[in-house]
């Protein structure tokens, strides 16, 4: 998950919760306050009933009836009685409606002179009433619809509260964190352009005086020292294979002249062009050091051209047969079904030869039968991969891991002479210009290198 979206379900998750926590206090303190209120009217109901049967001598229980069926006040299935002291019903509001009670409530209400309970959304009231010395007990109930429907539509209310505005929150949280993030989107993809061959680059912040400001200038000075000692390495690496370069080609010349002009026994024959092999393998890996310098120089995409990856194939198979006209090469071009046929890629020509001449090399050389097999596969989605195959000995798992690192050697090249550099530099050229290249190994005396460009 994006650090934009983590911010965005975070925020807007905090913010509904708040928000469910309020509804639910509104709806639960409305709730109560419900309840205080309706028990407030049944006391008062049951204090009236008490005051008008037990103190105003002119209201007889049949009057007090018709005022209880009368009065504006009156409640939904609303219903009164009251006991004396010796637990006998003296008054009943209604005879129709029925209360249920047992003497046990009239023992609570003789201790703790009120109870309260709740039967099926049928409220219950009893109270303690003392007059004249004498105690009696009012238990009154009824219903309180009209508070109940007003505390199902507050429910109803803060439900499609929550609901819209959750949804709401969502959506502009998210709009309003990807547009307070949007100069680190920017920040990233100034940074993906950034490469080793583009140390140039500097990032623009927003302008804004901001943490993100303050990053793209801690950045640009990292990127700096970088570049900084990266030009001091290729520097170095540059002037040390150039000075390196002039005297080893002396001594090349110098002991040829020597195999040439002078007469040596078999021995110092052998041992002069020991030497002078010797001195051609260092000015190789001159030659290598100072093609990578200039590689990592090179502005990627710049001087990109067409080239035929089938005239690399046949120039680098030309140069080996020069070396051994045993050398042999079987070459094949295989279209799949709904591709286009293509035989050209974009990059600098010399460099590709370079890659390829290393690879149809490294495949003569470690091939049992001096054959290899070269295959160009046209495929869709517009790749062009390309299959160089040998038969010899092939490379086991822990050296496959290390297989392009630089001077890396393994255990099948002791007859072979190198320095490790070949593949490393074939691997830096083709990433260069965006292609893979991968080992394989499909069976035990089978090595296949594979090379993959996007057309």
């Amino acid at each position: 998950m994006t650090l934009r979206r983590r911010i965005s379900v975070g925020v807007a998750s905090v913010f509904s919760m708040f928000l469910a926590l309020a509804c639910i206090l509104i709806y639960s303190t409305s709730a109560q306050y419900r309840k205080t209120e309706f028990i407030n009217r049944l006391q008062d109901k049951a204090l009236t009933t008490a005051k008008l049967l037990l103190e105003v001598k002119e209201v007889d229980k049949q009057l007090l009836k018709l005022i209880d069926q009368n009065t504006i006040y009156k409640l939904l299935d609303e219903k009164t009685i009251v006991f004396d002291d010796a637990s006998n019903l003296i008054y009943s509001s209604l005879d129709d409606t029925e209360i249920r009670w047992n003497q046990s409530d009239l023992d609570l209400l003789k201790k703790d002179g009120f109870f309260y309970r709740n039967e099926n959304d049928t409220e219950v009231v009893g109270m303690y009433y003392d007059f004249e010395q004498r105690d009696y007990f009012v238990i009154t109930s009824a219903k309180d619809k009209y508070g109940r429907r007003k505390l199902a539509y507050l429910m109803y209310i803060l439900l499609v509260t929550f609901l819209g505005g959750s949804i709401l929150v969502w959506i502009s949280t998210g709009f309003l964190i990807k547009n307070l993030l949007l100069p680190l989107e920017n920040f990233k993809a100034q940074i993906v352009n950034i490469s080793g061959n583009r140390l140039n680059h500097r990032i623009t912040g927003n302008n804004r005086n901001d943490e993100i400001e303050t990053l793209a200038n801690s950045f640009n000075s990292m990127i700096e020292r970088i570049d900084g000692a990266f030009e001091s390495q290729k520097e170095f690496t540059a002037n040390a294979s150039h000075e390196l370069k002039t005297p080893l080609t002396r001594i090349a010349f110098q002991l040829e002249g020597m195999m040439q002009n002078y007469q040596h026994p078999p021995e110092v024959l052998d041992y002069l062009k020991s030497i002078k092999n010797d001195a051609h393998q260092m000015s190789d890996l001159i030659n290598t050091l100072l093609l990578l310098s200039r590689l990592e120089k090179q502005e990627k995409g710049k001087d990109f051209e067409k080239v035929r990856v089938d005239e690399l194939i046949f120039v680098a198979y030309e140069e080996m047969k020069k070396q051994d006209p045993a050398y042999d090469m079987k070459f094949e071009i295989v279209e799949t079904i709904g591709s286009e046929y293509h035989m050209e890629v974009m990059g600098i020509k010399p460099l590709l030869q370079i890659a390829v001449n290393n690879l149809i090399k490294n495949a003569f050389l470690y091939a049992s039968d001096n054959s290899i097999q070269v295959k160009i596969i046209s495929e869709p989605q517009n790749s062009l991969q390309i299959l160089i195959e040998n038969s010899g000995e092939t490379i086991s798992k822990p050296e496959q891991m290390r297989l392009f690192s630089s001077f890396m050697r393994g255990s099948n090249s002791a007859k072979v002479n190198g320095y490790g550099l070949g593949l490393r530099i074939t691997k830096r050229i083709l990433q260069f210009h965006g292609a893979e290249l991968s080992y394989e190994s499909p069976s035990s005396l089978l090595n296949r290198f594979r090379i993959g460009f996007k057309i």
